[in-house]
């Protein structure tokens, strides 16, 4: 393998002739062996957004060449089409600004446009440099914090809530399609009154609105860049509208509506607005917990237990009981609950870890966002598509419940009072009978009055 030196501050380090990366990537390589996880690719590409933008709003105020800008761009667009993903080799862990990674994508822009501009990697000296060309008005205390916001509002407006849109519109569906099946309730795990199965589920249809309606709320904090804030937050070294500027670029290459932040001191020292998206996310993950646990309860069985309704049998679900079908995707859906909850726990002791003017856990807040809202995305499609569209229900067993249940005695109380109501349905479960044989033996009503009232 052939090497050629870098030089950064600290000294030289030897780099693979192949690689863009330069002195400070390479040093962080070595220094940062922790787990094996890669900083997430759509973080590298919010902060390459930003980095385009940068250069073209430091090109509009004259403290950037033309031609230097438009190398830059050239080969932001580059990383941007996924031409360059591998070389971004850092892990998560690293310094909680994320200094590592944007010295890594300074690197890697600066060499890619001195190749552009005709030069070798191992030139002694560079057309672009990494910290003032491609850094200029920017500190990595602003712009990673930018990236990694284009990121998340990225993810999940692109996924996220098409994904709960979906599901949605799924819901409707089945709710209207079972309106009229009457079927009882259980409160406690206990029969309770009844219900139809379409108001069952529309109990989860309103879940999933005000989950989705909490999610719009936090994106418009989420959106407010601090792009501009520099080192920590008053702007140092950037020309006059910069930070105006570069935000109506990245709104222009993103085709999204972010706003400049109106503290950029908060925006940098916390992370606020992240953790109240994760908490946004992590509400949607306890909704979506509830209706796997439902689904599960409903399809219990098939004989042994409620068996109300009847998931897709997608797989074996045993390797040993033949003809055993488990409600796999609600157990894919509790799985991904449980890891966005936790990584709302992670995140939220991230974000009141701000010291001053930096909060230095932007690395584990970024990962954990991106990866809940991504996680939910996926999950979501699968069991809208491979369990909720093909949810049946099983009248049989709908009917035979509803016929069973003691608790429809509950039609009579307004008749006969409670008391009165609870001596029947205490007699017919001790007797074995139905409601109507205990009513008439106790002689509380007629069989016209019984016949009358209980009608569901």
């Amino acid at each position: 393998m052939d090497y050629r030196i870098e030089k950064d501050t600290l000294g030289e380090m030897r780099v693979e002739n192949d690689k863009l990366w330069g002195a400070q990537t390479q040093r962080a390589m070595e220094n940062f062996v922790i787990g094996k996880k890669k900083m997430p690719i759509e973080i590298i590409y919010g902060i390459v957004t930003a980095k385009k933008a940068a250069a073209m709003a430091n090109c509009d105020a004259g403290v950037l060449t033309q031609e230097k800008c438009d190398l830059i761009v050239r080969a932001c667009d580059e990383i941007l089409a996924g031409q360059w993903d591998d070389q971004f080799p850092l892990r998560i862990w690293q310094t909680g600004s994320g200094t590592q990674t944007n010295m890594n994508v300074n690197e890697v822009i600066a060499h890619r446009g001195n190749q552009l501009h005709g030069g070798r990697l191992d030139d002694a000296t560079l057309f672009l440099s990494p910290n003032d060309d491609v850094n200029k008005s920017q500190s990595t205390n602003d712009i990673f914090p930018t990236g990694m916001r284009i990121a998340a509002t990225r993810i999940i407006l692109e996924k996220t809530v098409p994904a709960i849109e979906k599901m949605m519109e799924t819901y409707r569906e089945k709710i209207a399609e079972y309106a009229e099946i009457k079927k009882i309730g259980r409160t406690h795990l206990m029969d309770a009154t009844p219900l139809t199965l379409g108001q069952e589920l529309s109990g989860h249809l309103s879940q999933l609105e005000h989950g989705l309606e909490t999610i719009r709320y936090a994106m418009k904090h989420l959106m407010e860049l601090p792009i501009g804030g520099t080192a920590v937050g008053d702007g140092l070294n950037t020309p006059e509208g910069y930070d105006k500027n570069a935000l109506n670029y990245i709104n222009k290459f993103t085709g999204l509506s972010f706003t400049n932040t109106p503290n950029k001191f908060e925006a940098m020292a916390t992370h606020d607005s992240m953790a109240e998206m994760s908490g946004a996310l992590k509400r949607l993950a306890v909704s979506l917990m509830k209706i796997a646990n439902d689904f599960r309860l409903l399809n219990s069985g098939p004989r042994c237990g409620f068996g109300e309704i009847v998931l897709p049998a997608n797989e074996p679900g045993s390797s040993i009981m033949p003809g055993k079908v488990n409600p796999t995707q609600c157990e894919a859906l509790s799985q991904v609950c449980c890891q966005v909850i936790g990584n709302d726990v992670a995140i939220s002791t991230g974000a009141m870890q701000g010291h001053l003017q930096l909060n230095v856990f932007m690395p584990l807040i970024g990962r954990n966002l991106l990866q809940s809202a991504r996680l939910l995305a996926d999950v979501i499609n699968s069991f809208n598509d491979h369990c909720l569209k093909g949810i049946t229900p099983n009248l049989e067993r709908i009917q035979m419940h509803l016929n069973n249940s003691l608790m429809l005695v509950t039609k009579l109380s307004p008749h006969i009072g409670y008391y009165n109501a609870a001596k029947i349905a205490q007699k017919a479960h001790h007797d074995g009978t139905t409601l109507r044989e205990a009513a008439l033996q106790l002689g509380l009503v007629s069989e016209k009055e019984f016949d009358e009232w209980m009608k569901l």
